[in-house]
């Protein structure tokens, strides 16, 4: 009944304008105030307000919208770790690690995560486990003198590869061991069967990244690597953990440093105490001092 009488009043309206007065009237006070924009909109020469920025649409072939910057998902921006938290000297910078999370981006664009657990100090000059001690700089530890957050990754028995960053302090870095494998496992899974005989077990995922040649396998990661920059580099960084550690952090000598004299027992080495990740537990250590934070 309502459409018949606002179609009466349209036909009616200038033929007959007192009788459109007289309807109008009859119309709620909403319905009137739609009256001016219906009566723009049905003239020729109507015009529609510049939209440009409101809303884009883009059409494909079959006209139906693939893009819009009103539903398109927002890109993930990371919260990478910079210059101030690699900024510290060696052995806090070891500490801090634990816990966080090294990213290596595939050039495919999968991501391959995995949170510290265990570390390693080197503290340049004086430390005679170092690769730089006594301060001699070489092409192959180049990057140890480079500023804090740059990658020194170097080949162990021609076959290996082994990870550092750069901290404070000339020559001074620190070695990562270990890494509990959070993201692309099944990628990490077949790089590591790569470097495995054919018939090796399959690995668990806690085997993934247990060892500072395992996670380098794992994650991808070569000489190719050597000397980028943890800080802006677009393949790798690290990120901050999700949450705060709150396991103890166990202290204890270093690994397969004999080489290395009275520096072989320095308590230089830093884990997350019971997480299975872990290359190696020193349950002395655990036990007769338990961890410290």
């Amino acid at each position: 009944m309502r459409l018949g009488m606002y179609l009466e009043f349209f036909l009616t309206e200038n033929k007959y304008p007192s009788q459109s007065l007289r309807f109008s009237r009859m119309m709620p006070r909403k319905r009137r105030q739609l009256i001016p924009l219906n009566a723009v909109q049905s003239k020729p020469d109507f015009s529609p307000a510049d939209t440009s920025g409101s809303l884009t649409v883009v059409l494909d072939g079959n006209s139906s919208p693939i893009s819009s910057k009103y539903f398109c998902e927002e890109k993930r921006t990371s919260s990478r770790l910079g210059t101030d938290f690699f900024n510290q000297p060696c052995i806090s910078l070891a500490k801090s690690f634990l816990g966080q999370i090294l990213v290596h981006k595939l050039p495919d664009g999968r991501e391959l995560q995995g949170r510290i657990v265990e570390t390693e100090a080197y503290l340049g000059g004086e430390d005679e486990a170092s690769h730089s001690k006594g301060g001699k700089q070489t092409a192959r530890n180049a990057a140890m003198f480079m500023k804090p957050g740059t990658l020194y990754v170097y080949q162990i028995y021609g076959i290996y590869f082994c990870m550092n960053v750069s901290s404070q302090g000339a020559g001074a870095a620190v070695l990562l061991r270990s890494l509990e494998p959070l993201q692309g496992l099944d990628t990490m899974r077949q790089l590591r069967s790569a470097h495995r005989k054919g018939s090796a077990k399959p690995l668990k995922d806690w085997q993934l990244c247990n060892g500072p040649s395992k996670l380098c396998q794992a994650l991808d990661i070569n000489k190719s690597f050597d000397q980028k920059d943890l800080i802006h580099d677009p393949a790798i960084w690290m990120e901050p953990g999700s949450e705060a550690l709150e396991q103890a952090v166990v202290t204890a000598a270093r690994i397969g440093v004999n080489y290395g004299g009275e520096w072989a027992q320095k308590p230089l080495r830093f884990y997350i105490q019971g997480n299975k990740c872990v290359s190696v537990i020193d349950k002395k250590v655990e036990r007769e001092h338990g961890a410290v934070l």
